[in-house]
């Protein structure tokens, strides 16, 4: 059975995800360091792991696999949870694909050694009401292809 994994603490299309799931009838888990509202519907699990760095991630990636969709920004989940055979797609609709993975972990270790460094200051580009769109529209499609094919 299909189920959807939010990598919940900093996700912000928890509410586009409710929607699109509820109206197919998927099962989702949101995720979370901290205690999190959702709504009160038995599709949606709320799972609190304890504090410490990267348990959400560890619990996700323990259970996501071929069928399933994870929602997260991070890319070694990311990489954790193509490798198990799982589709990811990141909050912008981008989707993390075996043929992408290996650059999208190379540009993250960059970007992180760059940040360490100095050489880059400040934060990522503004997440936009196109993003949500195509979070929406990518969810979907990724829903129905497991639909019709199973994975």
């Amino acid at each position: 059975m299909t189920k959807v994994f939010v990598d919940a603490d900093a996700c912000p299309v928890k509410d586009e995800v409710y929607r699109v799931t509820g109206r197919l009838g998927i099962q989702v888990v949101v995720v979370s360091n901290g205690w999190l509202r959702v709504p009160d519907t038995p599709l949606i699990e709320r799972v609190t792991v304890s504090d410490g760095l990267d348990r959400a991630d560890d619990w996700i990636a323990e259970r996501a696999g071929p069928g399933d969709v994870v929602v997260t920004t991070d890319v070694p989940l990311a990489h954790r949870c193509v490798t198990a055979g799982a589709r990811v797609l990141a909050p912008t609709g981008r989707a993390f694909t075996e043929q992408s993975i290996g650059n999208d972990l190379a540009t993250r270790n960059l970007l992180t050694e760059l940040r360490d460094t100095g050489e880059i200051r400040g934060g990522g580009r503004s997440f936009t009401k196109q993003d949500r769109s195509k979070f929406l529209q990518a969810l979907d499609t990724a829903l129905q292809q497991i639909r019709r094919t199973g994975r």
